[in-house]
């Protein structure tokens, strides 16, 4: 039972961006519990790739703090087993074409499915592409989300016609990382998906504070950060799991 829309019914959602096994996999548990229990709505799990070219600095680090500490695929399936023995947060995987292909495409799908998992991201597949795993996440009732940056308006209202679960709207171009400002229209982009379909729209990119996160929800239908949470698991390390939960409960409290 895909668990996704649940995220969206207590008013505006509130999308926490972690990188698995940074700085461990056990504290990467702890964070997934205490970030529901502070208000997360949906959890976005990152499963760490070599050349994640979609990210900014701060979540390449991420990924390679990730790496060099051993996780993998399987113990991240592992990790998402125990999580899914005491909470049923929605939850959706993060990660790379590459991360899926190199582990079987349907293989991955299929595990994922059977894990719990409610959606998966991948950002460097564009929507002509989508076919290679579109189809497999329908079979095993994953949503696979799909990204719209501030494009044409032609290449939205095609994207939106098609998506399912919820609309990740790409409020900068580039690549991800804090913003000092963010100056894109999301309330006109929000605007081209729902005249297509109605679907919930979440904003990610570049949102770092309760600000900027009230800002966003007025637009859209949730708010999706992950840079500044990454850079709180960096500052703190083993210790982060406090200075996250807090972080959460204050932008959670912002768009509510």
């Amino acid at each position: 039972m895909n668990n996704l829309k649940k995220a969206f019914e207590k008013g505006k959602a509130f999308i926490p961006f972690i990188t698995c096994g940074d700085p461990s996999l056990e504290i990467t548990e702890q964070l997934v519990y205490a970030m529901e229990k502070a208000g997360a709505d949906l959890i976005e799990l990152g499963i760490a790739f070599s050349d994640p070219t979609a990210e900014g600095a701060v979540i390449q680090k991420a990924n390679l703090r990730a790496l060099s500490g051993g996780v993998t695929t399987d113990k991240i399936f592992d990790m998402v087993e125990n999580i899914r023995k005491k909470t049923k947060i929605p939850l959706a995987f993060m990660t790379y074409a590459n991360v899926v292909f190199s582990y079987g495409s349907e293989k991955f799908v299929k595990k994922a499915a059977e894990l719990g998992m409610d959606a998966l991201i991948i950002p460097d597949v564009p929507f002509e592409e989508k076919e290679e795993f579109a189809p497999l996440c329908k079979a095993y009732d994953i949503d696979f989300i799909s990204l719209i940056a501030p494009t044409s308006q032609e290449r939205i209202a095609m994207i939106a016609k098609e998506a399912e679960g919820f609309v990740y709207c790409v409020s900068s171009l580039g690549v991800t990382g804090v913003r000092s400002e963010i100056t894109t229209d999301i309330a006109a982009m929000v605007e081209l998906v729902k005249k297509q379909k109605e679907i919930p729209c979440a904003v990610g990119f570049g949102i770092s504070t309760p600000e900027q996160a009230k800002d966003m929800a007025k637009k859209a239908d949730g708010v999706i950060v992950g840079s500044a949470i990454v850079k709180l698991c960096e500052q703190y390390g083993s210790q982060c799991v406090g200075p996250v939960a807090e972080y959460v409960k204050k932008m959670k409290e912002a768009i509510s």
